[in-house]
């Protein structure tokens, strides 16, 4: 296993041996290639990477995944896991999980309940009702309350048959498409015709963007878990943490003797238990307590650590604002290796890219800029009109409106460059594809 590795990557890396078929994932349309990049620097081959046209909650993707996973064997057992979630005990949780399918292969939705140890605003919850004969550890459920107040949450704790919902559920995906049918057959609907439709692209299966626009946001448990009277619940202590927050984030840190977890350039004057993280930037903080700060070169993040599930609030701001730090990010993720903008106004934009060895970018012209290329590092192979070209460390080209060109990378590292557009039109949809390693038509 690599010595770096994403949350993503230890959640494939989890599920790999004997006991487990290929995985098969769900993402975003921008996460695509950074996802299959991932799972092959794992030696990870997936059953399929499938691509949400759309966020709509967890209920719609879980039930595409269940009719791919039934159609490859109607016997099956899924095991639904998000990707965000860190573990402390992999053995524990490798017999958690043989635990949950036995009880899910008697006909139950079973869900993971982790041992609620602190009054938590951020987590749902699960009341766990009679035992279920024959496992030591698994019970009906017998209510769900979802991310409750403060004092809620610290009755839920102290009355000790409450535990929070992992978000990690075991069933058999039949089950599952049945109760979804007899509870939203909206979404159902909805996601059997956006797989009807759906093509295959690369590595990636496309779902019907209009079929799988037509499903309402709903999470699994809103559309089943809470309503189903098949649910149980198996006890998950297995050193779970959801690390869908930056205090899960603070919590799972390397603290300081000041109970501070930094990381980046950062220089913490008497401040003490808090999160502090500088990307590219330097960050001095002064006599802060509980705090979360994270500086980007774009975004700077300030939140008090109790506070901390509110950041989804000011996400949804940004959303009604229209502001595109909402759903941009500076680094992009390409089949071919990645760009990042450095910096941007009217008329021009600098970006960093690089590129793989032995990948090749797209032939492709532009109708609206030119681009200057600055070689950083590495060896690049340029085709610009009728020239091939190969330039090293601080030569350059331009490109101008409308040549056609092609980058790639022959050498044995990473091909970094400097790219300077200029024009009436930056966007990257002014793309005209002539050729493509990939087998992209789209823009991006």
């Amino acid at each position: 296993m690599l010595a770096e590795v994403s949350l993503l990557q230890q959640t494939a890396w989890r599920v790999q041996g004997h006991e487990f078929a290929a995985p098969l994932l769900m993402c975003g349309e921008e996460h695509r290639f950074a996802v299959a990049q991932q799972m092959r620097e794992l030696g990870i081959e997936p059953r399929a990477i499938v691509l949400e046209p759309v966020g709509r909650g967890t209920a719609p993707p879980i039930a595409v995944a269940a009719r791919l996973v039934a159609a490859d064997d109607r016997d099956a057992v899924m095991l639904v896991l998000p990707s965000d979630h860190a573990v402390g005990d992999p053995a524990a949780f490798a017999n958690t999980v043989r635990a949950a399918a036995g009880v899910a292969a008697e006909g139950h939705l079973v869900a993971f309940g982790v041992p609620a140890t602190r009054p938590e605003t951020g987590f749902g919850y699960i009341r766990s009702g009679v035992g279920l004969a024959g496992h030591d550890a698994a019970f009906e459920v017998k209510d769900f309350v979802e991310k409750p107040s403060r004092a809620f949450a610290r009755d839920l704790v102290a009355a000790g048959d409450w535990s929070w919902n992992s978000g990690m559920y075991v069933f058999p995906p039949r089950l599952f498409l049945e109760e979804l049918e007899r509870l939203r057959p909206d979404v159902l609907e909805a996601v059997t015709g956006a797989l009807r439709t759906a093509r295959v692209d690369l590595d990636f299966v496309r779902l019907d963007d209009r079929e799988f626009t037509r499903s309402p946001t709903v999470s699994v448990d809103h559309a089943v878990m809470e309503h189903t009277d098949r649910a149980a619940v198996v006890n998950a202590d297995f050193g779970w943490n959801d690390v869908g927050s930056w205090s899960g984030l603070w919590q799972m840190g390397d603290q300081d003797q000041s109970g501070n977890v930094v990381l980046g350039d950062v220089i913490a004057d008497g401040s003490s238990g808090c999160y502090l993280r500088a990307d590219g930037v330097l960050l001095a903080t002064v006599g802060l307590e509980d705090t979360i700060v994270v500086a980007t070169s774009d975004v700077v993040l300030v939140a008090d650590r109790s506070h901390d599930q509110q950041v989804r609030e000011v996400v949804q701001k940004l959303k009604e604002r229209g502001r595109i730090e909402a759903s941009s990010h500076r680094v992009v993720y390409r089949p071919w290796g990645s760009y990042e903008s450095v910096d941007s106004g009217p008329g021009y934009q600098v970006k960093h890219i690089t590129v793989k060895p032995g990948h090749t970018l797209s032939l492709q012209t532009h109708q609206q800029r030119a681009e200057h290329w600055v070689v950083i590092s590495g060896v690049a192979d340029v085709v610009r009109g009728e020239e091939s070209l190969l330039l090293t460390e601080t030569m350059s080209v331009d490109v101008p409106v409308g040549c056609p060109h092609r980058l790639g990378n022959p050498g044995p590292g990473l091909l970094h460059l400097v790219e300077v557009q200029t024009g009436t039109y930056l966007g990257e949809d002014d793309i005209v594809r002539l050729a493509d390693d990939y087998g992209r038509h789209e823009p991006r």
